[in-house]
């Protein structure tokens, strides 16, 4: 390790369906944070650490800032996004330049109390140059004080600049995770979020929002790595739309998770899915605890 090492916690925040879980996984170079055409698919802060010669970039993936508080878990996940505000070194607030509306605005008044802010204006490959220039003005009138880099995340365009400003912004110290550490997350939590994704991007509507994921068993052997996960859904008539008939959407997503999840271990995966109900789990708060919904792995 050189002097000028520079290492420390960059947040990721924004409304939900900016890009925040896409960047963080094109920064890192894995898939670490699962993604869905779809607001609030994120629910955990996830870390994913990139390490270079002179640095160490911790990225925190968090979920959407939203208005909406009418259930616990909304609850759970604003604080899970709000409460690495004062923690972090850095603060990158991603804007989406195709839907950025008052909801964005209100974001950046709240983070301009801060000096440790980078702004992210992610999907740029969306919209032309000439109709991306007049919102890149209006963002830099609504927050002069702080840099403005356009990217996409989805394209990897420009994402060497912003890669650049962030270690730039890092204050100096030493690593705090090994060099070939990606994440804090085990291979159980991930396992639990893959079958989480494949769900939302095959469930219409609402549905996937009623639905979590534990892992029952996870056993590692010399030739195959063994899993056992449960969906849970609130309602008799959510486990039958997971089912599908003759069972048929959840074997299907069960082959498309355990595809991925292949990938990431490097080793065969048996997965077992089962569906279960437990009414109304998304409004209470021994529910969300069991889950693994916790605000104790909040904050730094």
């Amino acid at each position: 390790m050189n002097d000028g090492f520079r290492c420390g916690y960059v947040a990721l925040i924004g409304k939900p369906n900016t890009g925040k879980s896409t960047l963080m996984n094109a920064l890192v170079g894995e898939k670490l944070s699962i993604t869905a055409h779809r607001p609030q698919t994120t629910r955990h802060q996830i870390l994913g650490i990139k390490t270079g010669e002179d640095f160490q970039c911790i990225f925190v993936d968090t979920p959407g800032i939203h208005d909406n508080n009418s259930k616990a878990i909304h609850r759970y996940m604003n604080r899970a996004a709000t409460s690495m505000l004062d923690d972090a070194d850095l603060i990158c607030v991603l804007l989406d330049i195709t839907h950025f509306n008052q909801d964005d605005e209100k974001i950046l008044r709240r983070i301009a109390g801060y000096s440790n802010v980078l702004i992210v204006v992610n999907k740029v490959d969306q919209l032309s140059r000439e109709a991306c220039l007049p919102l890149m003005q209006k963002i830099s009138q609504l927050a002069p004080e702080f840099e403005c880099v356009p990217v996409s995340a989805l394209t990897g365009d420009n994402l060497d600049r912003l890669q650049q400003l962030i270690v730039a912004r890092l204050p100096g110290g030493v690593p705090h995770f090994p060099d070939d550490q990606l994440t804090d997350k085990s291979m159980r939590f991930i396992s639990a979020e893959i079958v989480r994704e494949k769900l939302f991007r095959a469930l219409k509507q609402e549905l996937p929002y009623s639905i979590t994921v534990s892992i029952d068993h996870y056993i590692e052997e010399a030739d195959i790595t063994r899993i056992s996960a449960t969906i849970w859904v609130e309602r008799k008539s959510q486990k039958a739309i997971v089912i599908g008939k003759g069972g048929s959407q959840l074997k299907k997503i069960g082959s498309l998770a355990r595809a991925d999840i292949e990938r990431l271990v490097g080793n065969r995966v048996y997965l077992q899915l089962w569906v279960k109900i437990r009414a109304d789990w998304a409004d209470d708060e021994q529910s969300l605890a069991a889950f693994g919904y916790s605000d104790g792995s909040q904050g730094l």
